[in-house]
């Protein structure tokens, strides 16, 4: 089982949409909401929300349109591509692993967003990268 953020992105993507097309700031948002009902701070977090948005902007998550999401470059959306990457190559499992290695061994407090990456990943939810051009 995922932590609430890993879950919060597989509710995202599973949601029903009943004929809609919710952007995924609002699947995002709905997923989250229900997640943390009382938790204002649980719903706002924004490491594991830009890294779920990162993804789908990237066009990594299944059923997800890779549009532009959010006007402005995040670290957080990097730090999930690259981490999806390594997942690709076989290189790293974990969330320790993972999140070293897109920091680059930088000093930043992980904030759940490796447990998005490898949510969607161990429930087959991210395509592949695609090559550089």
């Amino acid at each position: 089982m995922a932590n609430r953020y890993g879950e919060a992105a597989l509710m995202a993507v599973r949601m029903e949409t009943y004929g809609k097309n919710p952007s995924p700031l609002e699947r995002w948002d709905d997923a989250v909401k229900k997640l943390y009902p009382t938790t204002p701070a649980g719903q706002k977090k924004g490491g594991p929300r830009t890294a779920f948005l990162g993804l789908c902007e990237a066009g990594l998550v299944k059923g997800i349109h890779g549009d532009a999401f959010a006007s402005q470059h995040n670290r957080n959306k990097t730090y999930a591509v690259e981490a999806v990457k390594l997942l690709q190559a076989g290189t790293h499992k974990s969330v320790t692993q993972l999140w070293a290695a897109v920091t680059e061994g930088d000093e930043v407090a992980h904030a759940a967003q490796m447990d998005v990456v490898l949510a969607l990943w161990k429930n087959g939810l991210i395509l592949p990268v695609p090559p550089p051009e």
